[in-house]
């Protein structure tokens, strides 16, 4: 698989949008293509481009809301049916794993979120595989040679996915460990990328993909179907996720999973990840901070909890 440099990434993230808007990012040096993490766009007002924790206009005119429209029309291949399911949770997966959130107006019916109108605002997320960036941590995380369950925590947009997907690289090509049969459920398909049944971001050569499948639902369909020695997963939401887990636990599966947080401290008071805590499925905790322009990583020991 050819690796794509940081700056590809990026003119694959934008190729949805407009032209006028596409040709407007595209006017980022090569430097800048490759800091970039997310594109933003709000109605009103200038495309913004986020870099190294800063967010700073490109200088164009302002996003109407017609150009908003035509991006979500550009990113689903102009079948607005086919990702139905996506924009119900605010979101399209696009090729390469790149992610297109969306505001707007919520469409309700019989209480759900049935879809968006009047379009406000939309963020590009980047996806960037980083080859190698499990390498600070996959040793520590390996005893007796072996990957042991390990949940990665970390605020929105410090890179818990692309350390996720590296760890999942590594274990599965044998990097740091011995080489384990991993299966990914890969609800988003952010941490793959599959397109045309193959992987577009390397996830490693024994690694099973269920993508666009409910967590829960695909945590436990592996768990059957693919005979896995690693589940892994990425965010936890739900209680259901938690079950899925505990479930796949019991079984004698290795978990790899992350989770929005800053610390311990913070999954002790919340009570949809305490069962975590309590049943001891993670033996590691991989905390992840900014430092300067990159990313440093905290691992520690997880003892039983006591609360």
């Amino acid at each position: 698989m050819t690796q794509m440099t940081a700056a590809d990434s990026f003119v694959q993230a934008v190729r949805p949008l407009p032209p006028r808007l596409r040709e407007e990012a595209l006017s980022l040096s090569l430097a800048d293509r490759a800091r970039a993490e997310e594109v933003r766009l709000r109605a009103g007002w200038p495309m913004t481009v986020l870099a190294d924790g800063g967010e700073r206009p490109l200088g164009g005119p302002p996003v109407e809301g017609e150009e908003l429209e035509r991006l979500v029309e550009i990113a689903s291949g102009a079948s607005l049916h086919a990702v139905l399911d996506q924009l119900r949770r605010g979101y399209l997966t696009i090729e390469g794993g790149h992610r297109v959130g969306l505001c707007g107006t919520a469409v309700l019916r019989e209480g759900e979120v049935h879809s968006l109108r009047g379009l406000s605002s939309a963020n590009i997320r980047v996806a960037r595989q980083v080859l190698g960036a499990s390498a600070p941590v996959v040793d520590g995380l390996c005893s007796g040679g072996r990957l042991a369950s390990t949940l990665i925590l970390a605020p929105p947009g410090l890179g818990k996915t692309t350390l996720l997907r590296d760890l999942v690289r590594a274990v599965s090509e044998g990097e740091g460990c011995t080489p384990l049969r991993v299966s990914l459920a890969d609800e988003r398909g952010e941490v793959a990328a599959m397109y045309g049944g193959r992987p577009q971001l390397e996830v490693g050569r024994r690694t099973d993909v269920m993508e666009g499948c409910p967590k829960a639902q695909g945590l436990m369909l592996l768990l059957r179907a693919m005979n896995p020695q690693v589940l892994a997963v990425d965010e936890i939401t739900a209680p259901e996720d938690v079950r899925a887990l505990t479930a796949a636990a019991g079984c004698g599966v290795t978990l790899l999973a992350t989770a929005h947080g800053e610390g311990r401290a913070g999954l002790e008071r919340r009570p949809l990840y305490r069962p975590l805590l309590e049943e001891g499925l993670f033996r590691f905790l991989v905390r992840i901070r900014r430092e300067g322009a990159g990313r440093a990583y905290a691992v520690e020991e997880l003892s039983q909890w006591s609360g």
